[in-house]
């Protein structure tokens, strides 16, 4: 069982920043996949990031590529996102989620473990 919670977050003006962080009860790095995925009010949830065991390979959904950087930490097991030239349409809840090395892809669905969320808000 992977237990997993989010920090960070908070508002922030269009063209901004923020960064979060995930950290989680075992030991995922070398053996889960990890993601972020974000759900405004009334849509569905969406793939943000996501990156491979040991960090090597990341992915990201076309709604944030060149603005959005996902890492991994060794040595503190922690996934970040730093999140750049903020938009309001990236307003909505972050979550971070752990996948097994199999099932690694942005979907949701891929996913099996979920923190609780984050909230991120862009105003214009």
């Amino acid at each position: 069982q992977v237990q997993l919670v989010e920090s960070g977050g908070g508002s922030v003006h269009a063209g901004g920043s923020l960064g979060l962080s995930c950290t989680s009860s075992g030991t995922t790095y070398s053996s889960y996949c990890m993601g972020w995925f974000r759900q405004a009010p009334g849509k569905e949830r969406e793939g943000v990031a996501i990156i491979f065991p040991g960090g090597g390979q990341v992915y990201y959904g076309d709604s944030v590529k060149g603005r959005f950087t996902s890492s991994r930490d060794k040595a503190n097991d922690t996934l970040s996102l730093s999140m750049s030239s903020l938009k309001p349409e990236d307003t909505a809840m972050y979550y971070c989620a752990a996948a097994h090395s199999w099932s690694c892809g942005l979907k949701p669905e891929n996913f099996n473990y979920w923190g609780q969320g984050t909230q991120v808000t862009v105003s214009s």
